[in-house]
């Protein structure tokens, strides 16, 4: 208990930057029918701030801490897809498919396959599934299995976050919470773009899929910064 309060003190003020740009983004509210270089910085800041606040633990953390590097190379492909997605009207579409795909794959290893947990991977295999199954007849061309392929991987990482999460055998930390909380708003952000995209008008679909988005992208960061803070309690105390 007081490493994880410990750990949650320290992190609190380096997310200050964080929330302050994802504030900036939500007041400025910029319109999506008119994508600008400026619309596509103030979408991107918030996760820039993340990328700083993981660089703020230290390279030689990173270095030496795979699962931390991968969630970072993560968040600066999500940066890129973000950027795409800006564009989107514009054919850009899919390739910000494709860079939040890597995104899913880099935090996939950073979750690892330990413990394994099947009952989960199979619970979120239907769920998948289900998902699929609504929007396939929605879909077309090769949007039929860009998507499938899509709702594996985010599928899959999914899995492997709420797989930490051994709550039965106190297997689990604050940071294994943040990334099983995070897979989870993230799988609603890209549901909802899904919905809203080849299906039917969400509403308020703009604030649900950002809010959610954002708030999946900060508590996956904090995920990778489990280890840093106990060495760092371990010398304080």
């Amino acid at each position: 208990f007081h490493v994880s309060f410990f750990q949650v003190k320290s992190e609190g003020p380096k997310l200050v930057p964080f929330f302050k740009a994802t504030c900036v983004y939500f007041v400025l509210w910029l319109p999506t029918s008119s994508p600008s270089w400026f619309s596509a910085l103030i979408k991107c800041l918030p996760i820039f701030c993340l990328w700083v606040f993981l660089l703020a633990h230290g390279i030689n953390f990173l270095v030496s801490h795979r699962s931390a590097s991968r969630i970072l190379a993560g968040l600066i492909f999500s940066a890129v897809g973000d950027a795409f997605l800006i564009w989107q009207e514009q054919g850009y579409f899919i390739h910000g498919l494709l860079m939040f795909a890597i995104t899913h794959i880099l935090y996939s290893s950073a979750f690892g396959m330990k413990p394994l947990d099947l009952k989960a991977g199979l619970l979120m295999g239907l769920v998948c599934s289900s998902c699929y199954a609504f929007l396939y007849s929605y879909l077309s061309g090769p949007f039929t299995y860009l998507v499938a392929v899509y709702i594996a991987l985010i599928g899959f990482m999914g899995w492997r976050a709420v797989a930490g999460m051994q709550l039965c055998n106190d297997l689990w930390t604050w940071t294994k919470l943040s990334a099983c909380i995070g897979a989870m708003l993230f799988m609603v952000s890209d549901l909802t773009i899904a919905l809203n995209k080849f299906c039917f008008p969400v509403p308020y679909s703009r604030f649900i899929i950002m809010a959610t988005y954002y708030a999946a992208q900060m508590l996956i960061a904090l995920s990778a910064v489990e280890s840093r803070d106990e060495e760092d309690f371990r010398k304080r105390s």
